[in-house]
């Protein structure tokens, strides 16, 4: 987990930390993901990807809503029939339901992803 402060003084709660602390620990060797911030109906993710893909003729159908932002290097990711290329900066909603894949990501830079994870909807995944 990257370093993180925090404080609980006078009944406050607070973290802080660096998305950018300890990526070169993690090498060049398959995926990391890592849990940054937990809290009601809420995560909050660091992904560090370099050059993976979902696997071949794999989809991701998830019953959350979920919002990525790629915070370094660039994805491509195919919601259904499209194919979206995302760049530094560059968000994508992805509502609970919503078939998803990760074509292709950068290796150098490494692609620096942070996403955020909604509550899980009741009954599975919303028609959006």
């Amino acid at each position: 987990m990257p370093e993180v402060e925090s404080s609980g003084e006078a009944g406050e709660v607070w973290q802080r930390g660096d998305l950018f602390a300890a990526m070169a620990a993690h090498g060049h060797a398959g995926e990391h993901f890592e849990e940054l911030v937990r809290g009601s109906g809420l995560r909050i993710e660091r992904i560090i990807s370099r050059g993976q893909v979902t696997p071949a003729d794999a989809f991701y159908d998830q019953p959350w809503d979920e919002w990525v932002l790629v915070v370094q290097g660039w994805a491509k990711v195919r919601c259904g029939e499209a194919l979206v290329e995302l760049r530094p900066g560059m968000w994508l909603w992805l509502p609970a339901g919503c078939r998803h894949r990760v074509e292709a990501t950068s290796r150098e830079p490494a692609c620096l992803w942070l996403a955020v994870h909604g509550a899980e909807q009741v009954g599975g995944a919303s028609s959006g």
